[in-house]
């Protein structure tokens, strides 16, 4: 399995900005895309972004479309999400996952994505 590991997540005040990233260990020929996933308290873990590892497309859960950005860098194996414009509601640990099914992008299930980031702690104060 690929090791995943996030960073740059903080505390920011509404209407701030941060940007995580997500360092993948190798680039394995079955991953054909890599997610943003986000799990608050008390609440079950949600598809935020996802990107077609090969395409290049973006998936994004419509309440983050227009304020949150995903990336990558495949020379690097890293991915991006820019996160801007923040909200209260976006208090999560965020986590990176990777996937060898494209319905995960689609469907933005998190049982379609293997390997999984121990996650970085958002926190958005009002």
């Amino acid at each position: 399995q690929v090791q995943l590991v996030e960073s740059g997540g903080g505390l920011v005040q509404a209407g701030g900005s941060l940007r995580l990233s997500c360092a993948a260990s190798e680039r394995t020929f079955s991953t054909v895309a890599m997610a943003w996933f986000r799990q608050a308290p008390g609440k079950e873990r949600e598809f935020v972004a996802g990107i077609g590892w090969i395409t290049s497309n973006p998936y994004y859960k419509d309440s983050v479309k227009g304020r949150f950005t995903i990336s990558s860098d495949k020379a690097k194996n890293m991915i991006y999400l820019q996160m801007n414009s923040l909200k209260p509601e976006d208090t999560a640990v965020y986590y990176c996952a990777a996937g060898n099914d494209a319905l995960g992008l689609t469907l933005k299930l998190e049982r379609f994505f293997r390997s999984w980031g121990q996650g970085t702690q958002v926190t958005v104060s009002s």
